[in-house]
């Protein structure tokens, strides 16, 4: 039986699950630091627009008062 092919599947698995773990940490390092998880594919605009969207939150709690 040929199954010298599974001797690759410790490192595979070792790289998969590295890869894994520090996506893991990322995660949790961003979530900590910014208190919600990274929105994926931020561009200038979508910063643009949460800059407006606060100013706008924060001038209509402003009036409330």
């Amino acid at each position: 039986m040929n199954l010298r092919w599974m001797e690759a599947m410790l490192p595979l698995g070792i790289i998969a699950g590295m890869l894994c773990a520090m996506g893991g940490i990322q995660y949790t390092i961003h979530k900590a630091a910014h208190g919600r998880p990274k929105h994926i594919g931020n561009d200038m605009w979508d910063v643009a627009m949460e800059r407006r969207d606060k100013k706008l939150m924060e001038q209509a709690s402003a009036s409330s008062n």
